[in-house]
Formats: structure tokens, C-alpha cells, sequence
């Protein structure tokens, strides 16, 4: 298999890479952490100027056509950059679920909006009692007359602080768990019932917890079948999952450039501590365990369309746990290898510890993933 960039796709790298040296560097970041409610904006109007937040839609509903492995380009420079936009969020998570499940009218209204930076989305799915198992939602939506009425509260809705509609799952049966019953509902973010409580994550990310009383939303703002949404889901999730294995691959990548650099500058016993074969030795295990975690990223991202959901899914969790264990190795080794400094907020390393520990976590940790493989009977049959 060909894994190449196309000659467009190294066009694309170019420009998202220059645009946030230019406008993302470590220092420009922290500034724009320092407003959480103003974070990015100005990047994000420039990612439209550029195309990349109509990226993955296809040009007749109004995007450029692009495919998974531009997603994968774009969300690994944002890795590397550490970039605080709501691309995973908005375009990748919330796109999926509009690709999969949304008429052709409602697309026709969002994904413009979406491309021009007019538009961003969150997904207010997950709930407390959940974990991570996508079928467990207890929030509900019943019709009243022409309209429905959603009650409920969701947690760690990613960039659900910020966005200006939210697309709700919920329960038009008895609230419980199972593969049915399940609607998508997009709600205004200023909807009367609906309260949003942000705050940053450890990552100095930002999430929000979601608390609906009697939302009433008209029918236009079903997508899809009502009690047909859980395979739209897990779609729109495994192509999340694929899009943050890529974006780890660029934290891991440029964090190891990072350490590599520093050894050749710091110096110990009057030499640099690179010339020490024992740490040269770390240096090129954080390099492998880089790679390992690359290759499953590319394969996350060629498997993330498939349509069968179980060999898709074994794809995804197979490639979640190695990414899982390199973020988790490279990050490590990169903070150990800076020595006391790499813990402090002026050192760019530990910020990428952070992120790549928060992408552990994020839809699935490694033991999650594991159990998912064990249940399907791994990648490889027996």
C-alpha cells in the first residue's frame, strides 16, 4: 500500500503548517488561553479562508471534497501545534454525524455556515453513568404536540462552552440502555432550559457540562429517523477516534524533536548529554514507539469509512491502544529527558504530556479498547 502524500495533500501540509507558525506558536497559544471565550477566533477565520473547516464535506453540500487522510493531515499539524480551534469538535465529530445522519436540507443549511467559520458545533452525548459506552442514555425527548421536549444533563461535552448550536442525543423511549430508541436533536446554545457550565480541562481545553429542563425544539431539528441515530454515532465517533490517533501522532512527533534538540544543547559533566549512549538509546525508543503509533494512525484513518461496523470498530480500538501506549511512552521520556524543567509551565514538553494524556482518555481508554478487541476477537483471527 501506498502511503505518499498526493502532491495536493503536501500542498495542504505546507499551508497548515505555515499558518500556525505564524499565528500558533507556543507563546501566541498561552495568550490565547489567557481568554477562553475569545480562544482561536481569528485562527479560526483564517482555517476557513484556507478551506480546511470544509474539509471533509463533500462539494454538494457545499465543501471541498476531502477525504480521511486530509483529515488526518490537518488534525496531525494541529497536533504538533497544539492549535486551540474546535476542528475535532465541530468539523470531524459533529461533521460525522451530519454526514451520516442529516437530510440533504439541513446540510445544505449547516455546512456552509460550517465552512465559512459562521457555525461551530458540539456533541452533548456523553452522561455520567456512561463511561464510554455510546448506547447508555438516559437523557429523553418526548413530542408534545408539534415539537419535542428534551430533559436530561450531559458531561465533558468537548468545546460545549463555546459552540454556538449543540447536537443532543436522546432517548425517545424509556430512559435505559440499548442500541435503540436513540435521536439526535440540534439545539441553539442559548435555547430557554438549557444551561452550559464550561471550564477548562487539564489540557487547558475547554469542555462543559450540559443540563436540559424541558427544551422544546421543533421537528425540523431532528436529524434523521428518531430511534435510528446509534449507528450514526459510532460512525462519527470512530472517525473522532481515527482524527485524534493523527492528532497524537503530531504531539508525539514534535515532542521527541523537542527532547532530541534539547540533548544536543544540554550539557552535562562538560559535554552534551546527547553524546551519552544510554539516553541516545531513550531517543530512539521514543522515535520507534513515534512510528508504531504513526502506522496504526494511517491504518485508524484508512479503516474509519468502513462500512462494516465490526471490522471498523476493531481497526479503531486496535490503533487506539498503540497510540494510547506510545502518547503515554513518548510524553513520559520527553519530560524525563528535560530533567526537572520539563514540569514547568515555560517548558513546551509538558504541555504535550498533558494532550496526549487527555487523548488516552478521550473516547476510550486503553483498557476500554483492550476489552473491545478481546470481545471481537482481536484484529487478527485466531
Amino acid at each position: 500500500m501506498d502511503f505518499d502524500l498526493s502532491d495536493e495533500q503536501r500542498m495542504l501540509q505546507d499551508s497548515v503548517q505555515r499558518l500556525l507558525a505564524e499565528r500558533c506558536s507556543f507563546e501566541q497559544r498561552q495568550a490565547l488561553l489567557g481568554d477562553p471565550a475569545g480562544a482561536g477566533k481569528t485562527l479560526w477565520r483564517q482555517f476557513a479562508e484556507l478551506g480546511l473547516l470544509g474539509l471533509p464535506f463533500s462539494e454538494e453540500d457545499g465543501g471541498f471534497g476531502g477525504g480521511a487522510v486530509d483529515t488526518f493531515i490537518v488534525m496531525q499539524t494541529l497536533g504538533r501545534a497544539l492549535a486551540p480551534v474546535p476542528y475535532l469538535a465541530t468539523v470531524v465529530l459533529c461533521g460525522g454525524l451530519l454526514r451520516a445522519a442529516a437530510s440533504p436540507a439541513q446540510r445544505a443549511e449547516l455546512v456552509p455556515a460550517i465552512a465559512a467559520g459562521e457555525l461551530t458545533l458540539a456533541f452533548a452525548h456523553s452522561e455520567a453513568q456512561a463511561r464510554y459506552d455510546l448506547t447508555n442514555v438516559q437523557t429523553t425527548a418526548r413530542r408534545q404536540g408539534n415539537a419535542w421536549v428534551l430533559d436530561g444533563e450531559k458531561r465533558f461535552v468537548l468545546n460545549g462552552d463555546t459552540a454556538d448550536r449543540l447536537i443532543v442525543s436522546a432517548r425517545v423511549a424509556p430512559a435505559g440502555t440499548g442500541e435503540d430508541a436513540i435521536a439526535l436533536f440540534l439545539v441553539d446554545a442559548n435555547a430557554p432550559g438549557l444551561t452550559r457550565r464550561g471550564y477548562a480541562t487539564q489540557d487547558r481545553g475547554r469542555s462543559a457540562d450540559v443540563q436540559l429542563k424541558s427544551v422544546q425544539v421543533g421537528e425540523e431539528a431532528l436529524i434523521g429517523k428518531p430511534g435510528n441515530a446509534l449507528p450514526a454515532i459510532e460512525q462519527a465517533v470512530d472517525g473522532a477516534i481515527a482524527a485524534l490517533c493523527a492528532e497524537a501522532v503530531g504531539a508525539m512527533t514534535y515532542a521527541h524533536e523537542l527532547t532530541v534538540d534539547y540533548m544536543k544543547v544540554r550539557k552535562q559533566f562538560g559535554v552534551a548529554i546527547a553524546s551519552f549512549q544510554a539516553l541516545q538509546h531513550r531517543a530512539v525508543d521514543m522515535l520507534v514507539a513515534t512510528e508504531q503509533a504513526r502506522s496504526m494512525a494511517l491504518y485508524a484513518t484508512m479503516m474509519c469509512t468502513e462500512p462494516d461496523a465490526t471490522e471498523r470498530r476493531c481497526a479503531i480500538s486496535a490503533a487506539k491502544v498503540q497510540v494510547n501506549n506510545s502518547g503515554r511512552f513518548v510524553g513520559q521520556e520527553a519530560v524525563q529527558l528535560h530533567g526537572g524543567i520539563g514540569m514547568t509551565e515555560e517548558c513546551q514538553v509538558g504541555h504535550y504530556l498533558r494532550r496526549l494524556t487527555m487523548i488516552e482518555m478521550m473516547f476510550g481508554d486503553t483498557a476500554h479498547h483492550v476489552r473491545q478487541l478481546a470481545r471481537s476477537g482481536g484484529l487478527i483471527a485466531a
